[in-house]
């Protein structure tokens, strides 16, 4: 597919085939889940039966007892890309937008210990409760925006985006030299610290400071 207007990449959450997330791409969630700092970044794939938009409940899955948010900044793409570089890399993001990362900790947990995939964990239905779209002129510089994710009204997660690790342009180019991003597609960039169990009943809060935000309740 060719570059798409921004007003296409609204619906971008029916034009997406994949939900590319970037693991411990924050030092302090790193290491407040014990883990070390990548050297990498390091990449994993939410399916697309994971999306979720306002209205719509966030449910843990069966047999889940520690279930976690991750707020992040998506990169929405806004034409293919395949093995391009860091200095191109912000002419294939077509706009931004909000999303959680829901994460049953105890199912990855489980899988980190056995060497196992984390799938379970990461891309049960309804795990990536998302935002609007944002189009690019709404964020001139997406590593100088604040992240924050309340539950019940309490902040939670707050962190401005300029202590990722590795940068948009840096995920985009690396991650391309393995696979193709096709329009539509989200790359979430990763979580700052503050990730913590979610309840029944819990409301969650979470946007850009100033620019978005989006409810979820959990059920």
């Amino acid at each position: 597919m060719s570059e798409m207007s921004a007003q296409s990449l609204a619906g971008f959450r029916n034009l997406a085939t994949k939900i590319v997330c970037v693991g411990r791409n924050y030092k302090d969630h790193a290491l407040e889940l014990g883990n070390a700092i990548p050297k990498k970044p390091m990449l994993f794939v939410k399916t697309v039966n994971s999306f979720i938009v306002e209205g719509e409940p966030i449910v843990a899955p069966p047999g889940c007892q520690n279930l976690h948010q991750e707020v992040e900044l998506g990169v929405v793409i806004g034409k293919k890309a395949s093995k391009i570089t860091k200095s191109s890399a912000m002419d294939y993001v077509g706009g931004y937008t909000v999303a959680l990362d829901m994460t049953a900790r105890d199912f990855q947990d489980e899988a980190k210990k056995a060497g196992a995939p984390w799938f379970m964990a990461k891309s049960f239905d309804g795990s990536c409760p998302v935002g609007g779209f944002l189009p690019v002129s709404a964020i001139p510089d997406p590593h100088n925006v604040e992240l924050y994710c309340k539950i019940n009204g309490k902040d939670q997660q707050r962190c401005r985006t300029n202590v990722m690790i590795f940068d948009i342009p840096t995920l985009l180019e690396y991650a391309t030299q393995y696979f193709t991003l096709e329009v539509g597609d989200v790359v979430l960039t990763g979580t700052p610290a503050g990730v913590t169990k979610i309840n029944p009943g819990d409301v969650i809060e979470f946007g850009l400071t100033g620019l978005a935000e989006s409810k979820f309740l959990v059920q």
